[in-house]
Formats: structure tokens, sequence, C-alpha cells
């Protein structure tokens, strides 16, 4: 194995910002909220800083700031600098700056999202990362990145650890409606609240979920949320899914756990900005609607896509737009050929993107879909542009796939206002652009 001059410096890199941001950890003492699970973190966290922000001083990840490197970043309070030294050796002096003299404005609260793409990850961040609250959103029968892992397993005990690393008196919240993250209940001390919608004993429940329309177009979801014998409605507008029915319950769970009254949690959340590419909603040319997902894919994650798209209202086509789902390892076979299978029962036409999605192809027409309406394409670009001209008034577009199909692209060509892509759209960045 030849270890290249480029890993030996990310290295370097890693350990200083890691060795920083434990020292300021150490002498800010701010509460920490950490968010881990295989589905579902991003949306969490905002939905968990919008809820604290408006009571406290909050600093959360950027994007998906969860790594070895991102979560350091975001205690510190800077940016990736890519392949730029001069912009890593500005994020180390701005470390030591806030190690060295101490700073008023250094926020009260951080929620931090912590992923683990291998082994030893989270376990090697809760070393020194002692989180107050821990949050657990959703696992999966085949979780995303499971390709380095021996089995699905050893991916739940992984990212278990953020919550084995809890704070004396701190607090567990977790899904109840997934068994993986409710297996947790009972396995640490602290104290624990339980949300979801199904789990017949949570202590925080969303009931009625449902879209909210206006002069019927969907704007977003609502539903009551129930805890201690009262209930308040929660609005969402811009997205949908149940998705961000379960962040808004994490982050409603974060801010009971410190105090914080029911009312004035729902009122946060009708302000939220949730992540881009995690099912917003934005306008399509020929009034159309597009279901931007395209962040990031994994099965768990489309099959609830699908099941968003399934009950929506619709003048025209359901149209899926679908990109390979990587890194499934031994599972990537079949797991294309069950969203085959849901697509078929979901939508009128499927666009598949890549190599791996032909499989969900041959499942989609095994099943029943005409043929006719379905179409393959190598990249996204091609996609986007026939979808230029295929789509009509009153369909809408669910586009998802992984990081690397760029399914954004596709967005791009068919969004009524693409001047506003940077705006919401994911990976518009320079760094991206170039790729």
């Amino acid at each position: 194995m030849v270890i290249s001059i480029k890993d030996i410096l990310k290295s370097i890199i890693s350990f200083l910002l890691r060795w920083e941001a434990d020292l300021i950890l150490r002498k800010y003492k701010p509460k920490v909220v950490g968010v881990t699970g295989s589905v579902g973190k991003t949306s969490a966290k905002d939905a968990i800083y919008a809820v604290l922000a408006s009571e406290f001083s909050v600093r959360k990840s950027e994007k998906s700031f969860n790594s070895e490197i991102g979560i350091p970043l975001t205690i510190i309070g800077c940016q990736n600098a890519w392949n730029n030294p001069i912009g890593w050796l500005k994020n180390l002096w701005q470390g030591l700056d806030l190690i060295l003299f101490r700073k008023e404005n250094f926020p009260k609260w951080l929620v931090l999202e912590v992923g683990a793409d291998r082994p030893g990850d989270i376990q090697s961040v809760s070393k020194w990362l002692r989180p107050d609250v821990a949050v657990l959103t959703k696992f999966a029968k085949t979780p995303v990145h499971i390709e380095y892992f021996k089995n699905r397993e050893e991916v739940v005990k992984e990212k278990g650890y953020l919550a084995m690393a809890l704070k004396p008196g701190g607090t567990l919240i977790v899904n109840g409606d997934d068994e993986d993250a409710l297996s947790f209940v009972g396995k640490i001390k602290e104290k624990t609240l339980i949300y979801g919608v199904e789990y017949k004993d949570c202590d925080i429940r969303a009931s009625y979920p449902d879209f909210y329309y206006e002069n019927e177009a969907v704007k977003g979801i609502q539903f009551k949320a129930d805890f201690g014998g009262n209930s308040v409605p929660v609005k969402i507008t811009g997205v949908i899914g149940e998705q961000a029915v379960f962040a808004s319950l994490a982050g409603i769970a974060v801010g009971l756990s410190q105090g914080l009254n029911l009312v004035k949690i729902s009122e946060s959340l009708s302000n939220v900005v949730l992540p881009k590419g995690r099912m917003n909603l934005i306008p399509g040319i020929k009034d159309t609607l597009i279901i931007d997902d395209t962040y990031n894919a994994s099965p768990v994650a489309v099959h609830s896509a699908l099941r968003g798209l399934r009950d929506m209202k619709c003048a025209g086509r359901k149209i899926v737009a679908l990109g390979d789902m990587m890194e499934l390892g031994k599972h990537s076979v079949g797991e294309h050929k069950e969203v085959g299978e849901s697509i078929q029962a979901v939508a009128d036409v499927l666009v598949s993107v890549g190599m791996r999605t032909r499989g969900t192809a041959e499942s989609a027409l095994r099943k029943g879909m005409d043929e006719k309406n379905i179409f393959q394409f190598d990249d996204s670009v091609a996609a986007g542009e026939f979808l230029q001209n295929f789509i009509q008034k009153g369909d809408v577009i669910l586009a998802k796939g992984s990081q690397s199909t760029r399914m954004e692209k596709i967005v791009v060509e068919i969004m009524a206002e693409p001047t506003k892509a940077k705006d919401l759209l994911v990976r518009q960045e320079a760094e991206w652009l170039l790729k």
C-alpha cells in the first residue's frame, strides 16, 4: 500500500484540528448535541438548530460536516479549505486563536452531525466528543456506507458509540419507529426521550401527518405534535416526506429536553430551512413540480421518497428520475431491483441514470411498467436534456441518486428558474461544478 504525501498531510491536519477542537471544548464548555444515524441526520440537525436558536446562541454543522475533519471545523467555526494549503493554515490559526485568546461570542450550544464511513470513525470521535444530548435518527435494513462494514449490525454498533459517550446527566433521544435506534433505550442510565409516529410508547408523537395545499398545489407538510397531554400544530413549508416529520420531531424532543415551551418550539419550526436536496419542492418548467431529493441515495431513503410521491395529489404524471445507489457492496444488485418494484407501483414513468439502475428498470418492467415509459441514460446531463422535452404541465418529477450520479444536473435543466440553482440546489460550489 502506497501512502501519498497528500494522505500524510491530511492526517497531520486532521490530528491538529481534532487536538484544537478538544481544547476548545474544554475551554468554552458549550453544550453539545450529537446527531447520528443512517438516514435523516442533516435534516434533524437543521430542525434542532432552528429550535435551539430561538432561545440560545447556537452553531451547527454546515452542510454535512460530519467527519473527522468536518466536526472539528464546525467547532472551530471555519470552512473546508479543500486543496488550498494556505486555507488550512488559516483554519489552524483560527483554532489556535480561540485557544489562546478567549472569545466572548463563542456559541453556548453546538449541534454536530456525526457520521461513520468506516469502522472506528465514531468510536474515535467519541473519545473526545462527549455530547450533552445524543440523537439517533434512523437506521435501515441496508444502511448507506455498509460496503466498508462486515454487516449492518456493525453499522448500528458504530453509530451507537455516540449514545454511549453521553455526559452524565445527558439525554438520549431516539426514533421509536426504528428498531435499531430503539434498541439503545435501556443501555445507558441517562434520561431518554422517544419520538415517532407509529411506536405506541412515544414521548413525543406526530399525529395526522399530511400534505398541505394552497390553490390545489402542494406547499409542504403538516402534523400535530403530541406531548404530555398537549398537542400543537406544526407546519413545514417547501419540503415533503416523512423524513421532514421525523426531523421536526427530533427538534421538538431536543427543545423539550431543555425545558422549552412546546408552542414556542412549534413556532420556531415554522421558519425552519431544511437542507438542500432533501425532498425540497422546486417549481419546474411547463408548470411542473420537482421533488429535489438529489443530495444522496440509500435504499431506505429511496423507499421513503417514493412513499411521499405516492401519497401526493398530482394533476399530471408521476415521474421518477433515479440515479445509481452507491456504497451498497454485495447488496447493490438486490436493492436496485427491489427499488424497481416499488417504482412500478408508484410512478407512471421511470428515468434511470447509471449502470446499476439498469437492474431497477428491468425490475420495473418485469412488475408491469409499460416499456414505453422506461428510459435509461448513462449520465444525468443526458437525462436532463431528455426530460426538458418530455415533461408536461402538471407532472411531478422526483429526482434522486447518490452523490456521484450528480442528479442535481437534471434539476438544473428542468427548474423554472435555473438562475436560482446556487441558492436552491446541492453541489453548486466551484469545486463541484468543475467535476
